[in-house]
This record gives C-alpha cells, structure tokens and sequence, in this order.
C-alpha cells in the first residue's frame, strides 16, 4: 500500500514536469510568432519608408533583407518546436494515463478493504446479537 502512494507521488511528480515542459514549449511559440509579427511589421515600415517592396531590387533596404531572414528563421524553429509541442503532448498523455492507471488500482483496494472492513464489523454485530439473544433466552 505504501509502495502505491509513492508510485502515485511519483507519477503526479512526472505528469506536473510534462505539463510545465508542454506550457514551456507553448510559452516559446507564443513568443516567437510574436517576434515574427514584430518582425513582419519592421520589414514593412521599411519598405514603406525605402519605396521599395521588391526583395530583387539593388535597392532593397539590407535592414528590411536582414529582419525577412531573421523571421524566416523564426518561422523554422516554430516548426520544429511544433514537433517538439506533439511528442511533449503525447509524453503528457502517456503519463496521465499511467497515473490513472494507478489511481484506479488505488480506488479499487480502498473499495476492497471498506467491503471487508464492513463485512468484519457486520459479522461482530452478528455475533454479538446472537450471544445477546442466547443470554436473553437463558
């Protein structure tokens, strides 16, 4: 029983560290598709600014060149922290289905030892009416 509460701890302790490591990589998103946003709107203030929209043109601002390339990358590492974000998920699953499975084991032996706590005590009152009757009768 002891061994249980502690595999129960443990696995509590494993679902709470996947949950933060999902909310982590959520919080990474988030911020990086805000700094490509920031980005986005950079590149076209100063294209705005230049007159110019067309990234071929020998005039094309270097900044404007520099800030597409940087968004660019962002865009990358958000795909990979996507994957990232769908195997954290599926860790988070597989863990809170383990915890549940325990859990459930738990719930069941708690149940178990109730029914024979109270069989234990209905067979105590048995008795004891029954040596009260046999005393009554006497």
């Amino acid at each position: 029983m002891k061994s249980r509460e502690t595999l129960i701890r443990l696995r509590k302790f494993d679902v709470d560290e996947k949950r933060q490591k999902v909310a982590s990589i959520e919080a990474m998103i988030d911020d990086f598709k805000a700094m490509a946003d920031d980005l986005d709107r950079q590149v076209l203030s100063e294209q705005q600014r230049a007159g110019i929209d067309d990234v071929n043109h020998y005039a094309y601002p270097p900044f404007a060149k520099a800030a597409v390339q940087r968004r660019d990358n962002l865009m990358i590492s958000i795909s990979d922290l996507d994957v990232k974000l769908d195997a954290a998920n599926d860790e988070l699953q597989e863990a809170m289905k383990a915890l549940k499975n325990i859990e459930i084991l738990e719930e069941r032996d708690m149940a178990r030892n109730q029914m024979k706590q109270s069989r234990d005590e209905q067979a105590i009152l048995d008795e004891f009416s029954q040596n009260m009757s046999r005393l009554v009768i006497r």
